[in-house]
């Protein structure tokens, strides 16, 4: 699928029969979404550029990530897609060419919905396709923070699960692991871009005029990065909380076994002796013997529980 986005007056219009690409005038944007090999060769021709391929636009190298060639800027860079499905990196690619901008994707995404969402209800902010990648990256930007946030919100109340409950659960391990991941991911896509950004920023053939946007937009970036270190902070102390949890419990676990066994060492000395094959252990022949040992045992049992009971240690 490709996506014609041009100006015409005030107004940003779409066309999406690729054939019209060479007739647009006042173009500003083309979107490629998991286009076929004959549309890619079409718009390649059309507009003389350049598309990576799949396993160039994935290569972390920085000579990969961002480069110049022929008055064209070349950027990849990898978003985070985050549903109830779970979450995933995409990379999408863009290209800057005389003014106009060019981006390469597989699959949908809410980011590029959400951008033309925005450029519909202020179509007199893009004048060029230097415009629309900057909206495009506020877009991804504002959808990383709301993440981040909701993120943060998890992990509150997981916190207060911890402090209602005092205990510790499997499924909540699970959470804070998983917690963990996404912020991971979420860092690592924004060093990401704040890297192609930072080459952005030093290419001459972007616009001087449009660089302190840039500025703003990678000043946004270093806060979610920021944001991103202190929820790594919050999940590291709920982790380390939670693993006092599992200690406590294990340390309670232990000390009943402890004074279980300590309370039966007696009686089981008592039962130890009595039982021995003497003749001249006293009471052994009276019938009253076998009472007398099993009220020792219980005795001595109820005197160990009295002695914890008094220092406190149950």
């Amino acid at each position: 699928m490709v996506r014609i986005f041009y100006k015409e007056g005030r107004l940003i219009k779409r066309e999406n029969d690729i054939r019209e690409l060479g007739k647009v005038k006042n173009l500003v944007w083309v979107d490629l979404q998991s286009p076929s090999a004959e549309e890619e060769e079409w718009v390649e021709n059309k507009c003389n550029i350049s598309f990576q391929t799949p396993q160039e636009i994935v290569e972390i190298e920085s000579s990969s990530r961002f480069f110049e060639q022929n008055d064209t800027i070349n950027a990849n860079s990898n978003f985070l897609k985050i549903d109830r499905h779970g979450y995933e990196t995409y990379p999408v690619s863009f290209i800057l060419y005389q003014n106009v901008l060019f981006t390469y994707r597989r699959g949908d995404s809410k980011t590029f919905a959400d951008t033309v969402k925005k450029m519909k209800v202020s179509p007199e902010g893009i004048q060029s396709g230097v415009d629309f990648m900057l909206l495009l990256l506020e877009t991804r930007i504002e959808a990383d923070a709301d993440s981040l946030e909701g993120i943060s919100r998890d992990i509150s109340a997981i916190s207060k699960d911890l402090t209602r409950e005092q205990k510790a659960r499997q499924e909540v391990l699970i959470r804070i692991s998983g917690l963990q991941e996404i912020t991971m991911m979420l860092r690592e896509t924004s060093i990401d871009k704040q890297r192609v950004l930072s080459g952005i920023l030093r290419s001459q053939y972007f616009p001087e005029d449009r660089k302190e946007h840039l500025r703003i937009i990678l000043k946004d970036i270093s806060s979610l990065l920021e944001y991103t270190t202190f929820n790594f902070e919050r999940l590291e102390y709920l982790q380390n909380t939670f693993m006092g949890l599992i200690n406590i419990e294990q340390s309670q676990v232990i000390k009943i076994f402890t004074v279980v066994t300590i309370i039966f060492m007696p009686p089981t000395l008592i039962a130890g002796i009595f039982g021995m094959n003497y003749n001249h252990i006293p009471s052994t022949a009276e019938p009253w013997g076998f009472w007398v040992s099993l009220l020792l045992m219980l005795l001595s049992s109820l005197v160990v529980l009295w002695f914890f009971r008094r220092k406190r240690w149950i």
